[in-house]
């Protein structure tokens, strides 16, 4: 039986707080803050999904589906064999852009965060060619800084590169405890370290992270940001996902949810 979604769908979320909404001047309340950046990934978040591509590059690389494909490049014993696969991968990726499709919304949720000055930020486990070509065939114009992509490691799932956007913006927090992880202010590595207790950690817990994947809501969680499903037949499994925060099925549907203060 096919399941349907209404256009926005909230599930609870482990954030006791709401971001305040865009249609009016932000006053301080409690259990409200201001929404600092929003941060997208780009294959099925910005562009529709070409998910082919993945079975492409297992078939390429000669690996199986339940292998990550970049855990197994960076597994390869020596950088000359990594410096291959990830060029069999790279080509998939350049023929697949060409034919790379805006998601519906796009456009007129971008200009709408332009209005209300929301930066934007990308963090995407694609190279920067696909990119790059998205932006300029979609959103010219539009300011996407910083951009995470590939190049940057660990890549996501893990929260770095998210928790890294978030430094780049000047957003900071004071460490917690002596055993608590996080990416220094004053240090330029962007591994998670441990830092002592009152020392300033990059913070994201007033960004919103959209994307398609368990990994981008994943990482998300695990940066501390509040998470976005964009949904379609193939993630519908991450609805009720324990990192999932809100689910929408179109990208224009967000400005009502910020508009209004609903996440």
């Amino acid at each position: 039986m096919k399941r349907f979604w209404p256009i926005m769908m909230q599930s609870s979320s482990s954030i006791p707080w709401k971001f305040a909404p865009l249609n009016r001047p932000f006053v301080p309340a409690p259990g409200i803050r201001k929404l600092e950046g929003i941060v997208f990934d780009v294959d099925g978040t910005l562009c529709e999904p070409q998910t082919y591509m993945f079975q492409e590059m297992r078939t390429a690389l000669g690996i199986t589906k339940s292998q990550d494909i970049l855990d197994y490049v960076y597994s390869l014993p020596t950088l000359s064999a990594q410096e291959t696969a990830m060029s069999l991968i790279k080509s998939i990726e350049s023929r697949a852009m060409l034919s790379q499709v805006a998601q519906p919304g796009l456009s007129t949720l971008i200009k709408y965060l332009d209005s209300k000055n929301i930066r934007k930020g990308i963090c995407t486990r694609n190279f920067d060619a696909p990119v790059q070509n998205l932006l300029s065939k979609f959103l010219a114009g539009h300011e996407f800084t910083p951009i995470v992509t590939r190049d940057f490691r660990p890549p996501k799932p893990d929260p770095a590169g998210i928790l890294h956007i978030a430094k780049s913006w000047g957003l900071f927090r004071e460490a917690a405890s002596d055993e608590e992880k996080g990416i220094p202010a004053d240090e330029e590595e962007n591994d998670l370290v441990r830092t002592e207790k009152g020392g300033k950690v990059a913070d994201a817990s007033a960004l919103i992270m959209v994307g398609d994947s368990v990994d981008d809501i994943t990482a998300g969680r695990r940066a501390g940001a509040k998470t976005v499903l964009l949904v379609n037949d193939v993630n519908k499994h991450l609805v009720d996902h324990e990192h999932t925060d809100l689910v929408i099925s179109r990208l224009d549907e967000l400005i009502h949810v910020l508009e209004n203060g609903l996440l």
